[in-house]
């Protein structure tokens, strides 16, 4: 389960960043989209991960996709764009044992991912794992809107304290360590949105986005887990440590967290099997 200020994934995406796959998810509809299959998949159990990280290969434009020792639950985040917080459900395996999937169609899927443009091919990607999941998983969901705690994002007093960026794109970093945790955000259209998403992700809480600030900028957050010990300097807690992520946020980009209540669209796990490994 997630803790507070725990970074659960180092989730790894080429040529896709979770911001688009999440609009693409959002905007197209299903059922106007051709039915894209993989051919073969691979499925089996990691139980040694060679690094300890948690990784996603996903290339729109090929059929090609790949995941190591990643978990189902974090699978279905990927595949309906949807933040752990908002999933409920399910067993407890499917948090906890790590996959390796490696799934393949013939080349005339390519060729049709190849010929759409980006965001339709990205969408067009995330069916083909949905449809992935219920073969082999046997995976059902439906969604509810459910009345929930909630963290609402909003400024603090004084202000914002974060500049515009022109980056033409979005690039979204994630990592923590012994000198503690780091969410880096930068571009979008919406930039505050996406930092809403990421620290929903550490807290285990959805957190809406009640700033009104909508534009790209350039945003960078430290802070010390709750459930970490403090980061050492010469055998004693290092002073200069970053706060706890509620600090953070205020005093390094002039925003603050209140906990409150409000609807929220959730993903129900109806029913999940283990996969036959092969």
């Amino acid at each position: 389960m997630t803790r507070p200020g725990k970074l659960k994934l180092a989730l790894i995406f080429a040529a896709v960043l979770a911001a688009s796959a999440i609009r693409a998810q959002n905007s197209a509809n299903p059922a106007s989209a051709a039915a894209l299959t993989f051919d073969v998949a691979s499925i089996r159990e990691n139980n040694i991960s060679t690094d300890g990280h948690h990784h996603i290969y996903n290339d729109p434009s090929v059929s090609h996709f790949r995941t190591v020792n990643l978990s189902v639950k974090d699978l279905i985040q990927f595949a309906y764009g949807v933040p752990e917080s908002q999933i409920l459900g399910g067993p407890s395996w499917f948090d906890t044992t790590m996959f390796d999937i490696d799934a393949k169609s013939d080349p005339s899927v390519d060729a049709q991912l190849h010929a759409l443009p980006t965001e339709q091919a990205t969408h067009q990607k995330l069916l083909m794992v949905q449809a992935l999941l219920a073969d082999r998983f046997h995976l059902s969901t439906h969604q509810e809107t459910r009345q929930l705690p909630v963290f609402a994002l909003v400024v603090a007093k004084g202000g914002p304290k974060f500049k515009p960026s022109d980056l033409d794109g979005t690039s979204i970093g994630t990592s923590t360590g012994t000198a503690g945790s780091r969410i880096h955000v930068q571009g979008s259209d919406n930039t505050i949105a996406l930092l809403a998403r990421e620290i929903a992700q550490q807290l285990g809480r959805v957190v809406v986005d009640k700033t009104g600030i909508n534009a790209r900028y350039d945003l960078t957050l430290r802070w010390t887990p709750d459930d970490r010990p403090a980061p050492m300097l010469n055998g004693t807690p290092d002073p200069n440590a970053p706060p706890d992520i509620f600090t953070a946020i205020q005093e390094q980009l002039g925003l603050k967290l209140v906990s409150t209540k409000g609807p929220v669209s959730v993903l129900v796990i109806d029913h999940i099997e283990r996969p036959t490994p092969n």
